[in-house]
């Protein structure tokens, strides 16, 4: 966890506590990655071994070239999420390159779902999705411990309960 400077997050005596994803989440979406480039790199070899010949079928090493080379970025990318709860809003960040960071005002939501695929489930994870009036500002909060997205969820939801009453 980090928490801010009030330089860092322009409100004078505002501390964040930014909180990060699980670890499970970077292992699951590596597994994934690997298993999708096993599978690309077998139909390659056995695809240009037959029709072409065995020499064309060492193009099946680029799906675990591109493969070994992911492998970085994703623990790159989910070291870059992360959130913050604020008196009247809720921050998410994330990028690499292009550094994105979404406020989602607590009036403004309408949903939070807490969502946990079969995967995810295997894995203890969970994700968060915020809807709010705007489409374009829905957000997402991925690899979540599932007590935590519960925890969120519900003091999400009583806070836009709360900030929308006096609309």
């Amino acid at each position: 966890m980090e928490t801010g400077s009030p330089e860092e997050t322009g409100i004078p005596g505002d501390e964040l506590v930014w909180r990060g994803l699980q670890p499970a989440l970077v292992r699951v979406r590596r597994l994934l990655m690997v298993l999708w480039a096993a599978v690309l790199a077998v139909a390659t070899a056995l695809l240009l071994g037959l029709l072409v010949g065995p020499v064309w079928a060492a193009f099946a090493l680029l799906p675990l070239a591109f493969a070994a080379w992911c492998w970085r970025l994703l623990g790159r990318n989910w070291r870059s999420w992360r959130y913050a709860e604020r008196a009247d809003d809720l921050l998410i960040s994330r990028g690499v390159l292009w550094r994105e960071e979404t406020v989602v005002p607590y009036g403004r939501m309408q949903l939070v779902e807490v969502t946990s695929g079969p995967i995810e489930r295997r894995f203890g994870l969970a994700t968060v999705q915020l809807h709010t009036a705007a489409a374009a500002t829905d957000a997402t909060i991925p690899g979540l411990d599932p007590a935590e997205a519960e925890r969120l969820r519900d003091r999400l939801t009583e806070l836009g309960e709360a900030r929308s009453a006096g609309l």
